[in-house]
Formats: structure tokens, C-alpha cells, sequence
């Protein structure tokens, strides 16, 4: 399996706003976890006027304390959502209605595809189903601050609703969880899709920013550089899946106990998630077929 330069050396400073550049701030939410790294990041841009992007988790108000202490003295011009999870976008509701700023984002929290007959979307509570922007953004708008501007990147994968975005005239991406420095995003089905993973990787290739500032862990550097190897990444585990169906294996719990032996055993679960997301992209490609409906639970042979 390829090798990624993940980096895990990030001190997130709980309640502080940490300056990255001229005009953005970094404030890490302490809700660390084995998904979160260190917590969410909310990132402010901007000087008198500040746009806000994924103000956060609601269940720890410290947070929100030290979101308002680093812009005081200073306007909310916008509320941005890069996605609807749980650990992203509930805080923007109440930052967008204390402050009057408008809340952006690509729309509602929905599954990638229709769930069949009797699926349970194992990844339910995971999604912010309250969440409604006032304005919804589509691939390539510009949401045009005071002195700067961010165009919207339709980034669908980890969730079909998923935008990143690029701080135009500068080298700056806020690419929230589609890409990360210290490890790969989660494409569980059916709230996740790795066609569409795959496809906004192309997307990111397009677009010149070379840093990314993601939503959680530190600043990535040589970042397309690093999709790049991160594609490969994927592409390469994509075939370790096809070839244990070509070996043999029937079963996900099959695949995972082989490609993911070195892991976790706690984290079983998510890659099983991430297997099926893979057997997806290939039963779509017709490289595989299904005894049944595909599910964690279906059995897969070489088509």
C-alpha cells in the first residue's frame, strides 16, 4: 500500500485563535476523537469584516466563547459550512442568528443515494439533518468579502453536500474533511460515495491553491502534491479490495481482517465502511457483482 506523508505533529491551543496568515485565524474545538484528530477546526478570515467557516459542534459552549472573543470588535459578514456533520455545522446556526450574518452552504444533510430496502445508515447520527442555509451555494460561486473572496469548490464524497473553498488570489484552500494532513477522510455508504470521492480529487487538481487548510489537524503544505499521492492512495486500496474477492474472500469482515490487519481493531468497523465504499466504485465500474443487494453484509465475487 502507498505510503502518505500524513503529519500528525498539530497543538490545536484550545480557546485561542491562532494566526496563519494575514487576516485567518485558526480556533480548534476540543471535541478530539478518533474522527476529529484534535477537534474541529473554525477558521475566521478576514480583518473588520469576518467570514466564518464551520463555526463547529454546538455541545461545548467554550467554544463558541472563544469563536466571540476573537472577533470582538468585529462584524460577521458571513456564516460558511463546508458540511453538514455534527462536528462542523450546528454552531452555525446560532453564530448566524446572534450575529445577522446570512448562513452559506451547498444545501441540506441527505445520503449520497437512496438507501435500499431495509439499509440502515449506519452513520445517522452523525448528520446535521437541522441544517438549512439561507444562501446555497453551487460549484464555482463567489462569496465576495470585505477585500477578499472565496469561490466555492463542489467537493461531494465524504457527503454529497461537501464544499471546500478557495481564497481566491492567494495560495489558501479550506478544504474541510475531503482532505486532511493527518489522515484520509472517511467515504462510508450511503452517506458517503468514492465515485464522487474520487471525482472531486480531479476537481482539486484543477484549482491552483497549494495550501490547504483542512477541518481538523494542521495546515498541509505541497498540497496538490499530496492529492495527487492521495488518489494513488485510494486507487492502490481499491485494488487490495479487488483482490481479495479475486482471492476469495466473500465477505467484508473477510477483506478488512487482511487489508487492515496493522489497524486498530476498534476501527474495524469504519473500515469496513470504507471497503464497502470501494466495492460500490467497483460493482459501478462491473468489476464485481452481488449475490443480493449490496450491503456490509452481502456477499462479492469477480464479475
Amino acid at each position: 500500500m502507498s505510503s502518505l506523508p500524513f503529519r500528525a505533529d498539530f497543538k490545536p491551543q484550545y480557546g485561542e485563535a491562532v494566526a496563519l496568515d494575514n487576516n485567518i485565524q485558526r480556533i480548534t474545538a476540543p471535541n478530539s476523537g478518533p474522527f476529529t484528530f484534535h477537534g474541529t477546526n473554525t477558521y475566521l478570515v478576514g480583518s473588520k469584516e469576518v467570514m466564518v467557516i464551520d463555526p463547529g459542534p454546538e455541545e461545548d459552549s467554550s467554544h463558541y466563547e472563544a469563536i466571540l472573543r476573537a472577533l470582538r470588535g468585529r462584524t460577521v459578514s458571513h456564516v460558511i459550512v463546508t458540511h453538514t456533520h455534527m462536528d462542523h455545522s450546528p454552531l452555525a446556526r446560532r453564530l448566524a442568528r446572534e450575529t445577522g450574518a446570512p448562513l452559506y452552504g451547498e444545501g441540506p444533510h441527505r445520503p449520497a443515494r437512496d438507501l435500499h430496502l431495509g439499509e440502515i445508515n449506519a452513520l445517522d447520527a452523525s448528520g446535521d439533518r437541522e441544517f438549512e442555509p439561507e444562501i446555497v451555494l453551487s460549484h464555482g460561486d463567489v462569496i465576495e468579502g470585505a477585500g477578499f473572496a472565496l469561490e466555492a469548490v463542489f467537493t461531494p464524497g465524504h457527503t454529497v453536500n461537501h464544499m471546500a473553498f478557495a481564497l481566491k488570489d492567494s495560495p489558501y484552500l479550506f478544504s474541510g474533511d475531503h482532505v486532511m494532513a493527518w489522515a484520509t477522510s472517511i467515504v462510508a455508504p450511503p452517506d458517503g460515495n468514492m465515485v464522487q470521492y474520487m471525482q472531486s480529487l480531479e476537481t482539486l487538481l484543477a484549482h491552483p491553491q497549494s495550501v490547504y487548510l483542512p477541518g481538523h489537524g494542521g495546515r498541509l503544505n505541497r498540497a496538490l502534491e499530496f492529492v495527487r499521492g492521495l488518489r494513488a492512495h485510494r486507487r492502490m486500496r481499491e485494488t487490495a479490495v479487488l483482490h481479495r474477492i479475486r482471492a476469495g474472500d466473500e465477505t467484508i469482515p473477510e477483506m478488512v481482517a487482511v487489508i487492515y490487519r496493522e489497524t486498530d481493531k476498534r476501527l474495524h468497523g469504519a473500515a469496513a465502511l470504507s471497503v464497502f465504499a470501494h466495492i460500490e466504485d467497483l460493482l459501478h465500474q462491473g468489476r464485481v457483482v452481488c449475490d443480493s443487494t449490496p450491503s456490509l453484509a452481502a456477499r462479492y465475487y469477480p464479475a
